[in-house]
Parts: structure tokens; sequence; C-alpha cells
């Protein structure tokens, strides 16, 4: 028997309001919802930039950041940021940091789907490399935070839209220049 996945519903000042299933809960009209988009840095001080796979219901085949998910009800960040990489990607991280605590944002995929998320971006870091799943990763790769900056400022069609405005959010003051080495 499987075991859906809850999210945690929010109004629009950012209290919980309710749950919902995940898998009714993306649509045309999404309602606002807590998330958490996380950055993993190897021990060089790269950042683990994903593909997310063809088959995704949102925003298939396009580049983003490592990790991305929703806290169940009750769950702390730092327990569901764990879990989705241990998930998703095969990783245990360390140093789990929060870096954008107000990240939100609201996108429409091409297929007219709504992301509508309070999203805090986290930074952690991982000393081995992913082993994802396909369904969730088609592709990954160890880069540059420099080279992920330019390449968001000049192709920002090929990432994903909540990669792209936390790169426009985000400064030394985050820590991403420096990663979390």
């Amino acid at each position: 028997m499987t075991t859906s996945e809850m999210v945690v519903l929010l109004s629009e000042d950012g209290r919980e309001i309710g749950t919902a299933d995940k898998a009714t809960v993306h649509t045309t009209d999404t309602p606002l919802h807590l998330a958490f988009s996380c950055h993993i840095f190897n021990d060089q001080g790269q950042v683990l930039i994903t593909r997310r796979a063809l088959s995704k219901k949102t925003w298939p085949g396009v580049w983003t950041n490592s990790a991305c998910g929703h806290p169940g009800p009750g769950e702390s960040m730092e327990d569901a940021i764990r879990r989705r990489a241990q998930h998703e990607l095969g990783l245990a991280l360390e140093d789990i940091t929060e870096a954008l605590p107000d990240f939100r944002y609201r996108a429409v995929d091409a297929s007219g789907i709504v992301e509508n998320e309070i999203c805090p971006v986290f930074v952690a870091r991982a000393s081995a490399n992913p082993t994802p799943l396909d369904d969730e990763v088609c592709e990954w790769q160890w880069v540059e935070a420099s080279a992920l900056r330019e390449s968001v400022t000049h192709t920002p069609f090929a990432f994903s839209p909540w990669l792209v405005d936390q790169m426009g959010q985000w400064g030394p003051s985050y820590g991403f220049e420096t990663s979390v080495r």
C-alpha cells in the first residue's frame, strides 16, 4: 500500500491552514504551500545542479538546484531536506544551513501547471557523488558557483524559474560565492 505525500497549505501571510495530498495540489490553480530548495556543495566548493527528469509533471528537462521538496505536516525542514536528498539523490547531507529564509515564488509551466510556494532556500554539504533516481533527475553536474551564476544570467530559459529567482537574490552574504566548505 502506497502512502500519499502530504503538503502543508499556507495562508497569504505564511500561516499553516491545512494539508493536502501532493498529487492533487499542483494544478492550474495551485494553492500556496510550503516547500524548500537546497543547494548542495561538495568538498571542493562546487555546487550540484540537476536536470529534472523528462517525466516530471512541471518543468521537465530543465536544469535546477540540487534538490527541492515539501516538508510533511510536523516535519522539520532539516529532516525534510535530508529525506529528499537521500531519496532523490542518494546523498547524506551535512551542515544544512538556511540561506534565503523568505524566498517565495509563483511560476506557471508551459503546460499551465502552477508552482505557488513559500520556499526557504538552504545550503548543505555532501562528500559523495549523487546516485539519483531516474524519475527525479536525468543528469547532474558539479559546477563552480560563478559558472552557474553566469549560465543562469545568459540562458535563464534553460533553468527552473525558482533557480533563476534564487540566483537573483543570492549574494556573498548568503554564502553562495564562498559555499559551505
